[in-house]
């Protein structure tokens, strides 16, 4: 009896972990399928945002999704014309956080948005900011994109009390 009741304390552990890993993976085959350079931001955003429903996982994504584009917007325009300065930098987030409020977007936005905008100016690279920051947002787009997919395709049970 005990067996059998360990044995399904661990298929909710088991089916969450096959489901993490599958949506990793593909998330992960779909940026190398665009040839995208840092496809390793497409699953890293899928682990982050990945949840237990549909539901839950919209109202995540949708805070990536905003805080992704104003930082990639924020980051490759000033990036194009002003050099990586601490300064830069700074102003940059201010005004991010600017931006968020003006789009009522919240934290979690302007924290993924600060993360962008980190990334397009302060690693250097030697394509232009422009396509660093499309990059970035499309990495991050494809990593929502999947997690959403998987949460509507294969959302995962609740967990029913043991009787």
């Amino acid at each position: 009896m005990a067996k059998g009741i360990a044995g399904r304390a661990w298929w909710p552990v088991l089916t969450h972990s096959v489901r993490t890993a599958v949506t990793a993976v593909a998330s992960l085959l779909v940026a190398r399928l665009f040839r995208l350079p840092e496809s390793y931001w497409a699953p890293i955003t899928t682990l982050v945002i990945t949840q237990s429903s549909l539901g839950a996982a919209l109202a995540v994504s949708s805070q990536r999704f905003v805080g992704t584009l104003l930082g990639a917007v924020v980051g490759g325009v000033v990036a194009s014309f002003l050099p990586p300065y601490v300064l830069v930098f700074g102003i940059c987030v201010f005004i991010l956080g600017l931006l968020c409020a003006v789009t009522r977007s919240g934290n979690s936005a302007y924290r993924f948005g600060g993360m962008t905008v980190a990334i397009v100016l302060l690693i250097p690279r030697q394509q232009p900011p422009w396509l660093i920051a499309f990059h970035r947002f499309a990495e991050v787009s494809i990593g929502i994109g999947v997690a959403l997919i998987f949460a509507w395709v294969w959302p995962e049970r609740e967990a029913t009390p043991a009787s």
